[in-house]
């Protein structure tokens, strides 16, 4: 198996005079769970086109799965796509749509009902598997799309907006099917919901302007490992803490306090050590920390 379930170097894509993709340089290690986060037209969507083979790039490499660019026989069932706007057949039950693409896998009649019945499942959907696509709510429509994708088994399943329009609910159940997927295949997921890629991915990569300015394991991005943020009942002066935390370049900020884990050092070890030094500094802590948000990660100036 290769590293890399997917590569891209300087991928260019025009449409007119817009770059959509401008020298795109992206790596997703398999079996990752990667979330891909960038504003409307960073070239999300159009970076989704170009791996499918759905969007012809102007230059650059793509390789799939370790196989060159996308081929509709090499990498037949082993990609999946879950576009932006997927419409589905109105008139078509969610199980017909479902064994059909089964069966466009090469499964036999009798293997793709099972299957579409096991993905039907697996989105919630299956009380729902004799109904007409043009009867479903939105949300519902959505889930079938996302199973849809996870017939089979694909190697590379790419998510594209994969919660939009669900209820909170779902949102948190469509976390959990995703999170399910982690060892058994890889899945970039595209979305601007930072907080929901942060509890589910353990890869991230940032876009803008059609690159790829940040891309790492989601601990190192946040700096789980580095960084402890430490919310604060009120304000306070850095002076407080300077003599607890020397060494550890502490600053202040409002009501967060933020310091320097050193390399090697386990963060229960020194929270242990340090808390009762700085509750007698006099901080009246409500949370700490490790890292930053994803949220933080990607408003910091370093990602542009």
């Amino acid at each position: 198996m290769s590293r890399f379930a997917l590569r891209l170097k300087g991928v260019i894509k025009r449409y007119g005079k817009t770059r959509a993709l401008d020298g795109l340089t992206l790596d997703v290690p398999s079996g990752a769970l990667m979330g891909l986060v960038g504003p409307n037209g960073a070239g999300k969507t159009t970076t989704f086109g170009v791996v499918s083979g759905a969007v012809r790039a102007d230059a650059g490499q793509v390789d799939v799965l370790g196989q060159g660019a996308f081929d509709p026989v090499r990498h037949a069932g082993r990609l999946t796509v879950l576009p932006q706007d997927c419409a589905l057949n109105p008139s078509s039950s969610a199980r017909q749509i479902l064994s059909f693409h089964a069966r466009l896998q090469g499964l036999t009649l009798q293997a793709a009902t099972r299957e579409a019945d096991r993905v039907l499942d697996l989105v919630h959907l299956a009380d729902r598997a004799g109904a007409r696509v043009g009867q479903l709510s939105h949300g519902m429509k959505r889930r079938l799309a996302v199973a849809q994708a996870l017939l089979g088994d694909p190697e590379l399943v790419l998510l594209d907006e994969p919660t939009g329009g669900l209820d909170p609910h779902l949102v948190v159940a469509m976390r959990e099917i995703l999170s399910a997927q982690k060892g058994l295949r890889t899945v970039v997921v595209s979305s601007h919901i930072l907080a929901d890629l942060e509890a589910t991915c353990d890869h991230v990569a940032f876009m803008e302007d059609g690159r790829c300015t940040r891309s790492g394991p989601v601990a190192e991005v946040t700096r789980r490992g580095a960084l402890v943020r430490v919310q604060l009942a009120e304000p306070m002066a850095l002076a407080a803490f300077e003599a607890v935390l020397a060494g550890r370049e502490p600053s202040i900020e409002g009501d967060v306090l933020r310091y320097q884990l050193h390399e090697g050092e386990d963060p229960a070890e020194v929270q242990r050590a340090l808390l009762p030094q700085l509750l007698d500094a006099g901080a009246a802590i409500l949370e700490i920390r490790l890292g930053e948000s994803l949220e933080a990660a990607y408003m910091s100036p370093r990602t542009r």
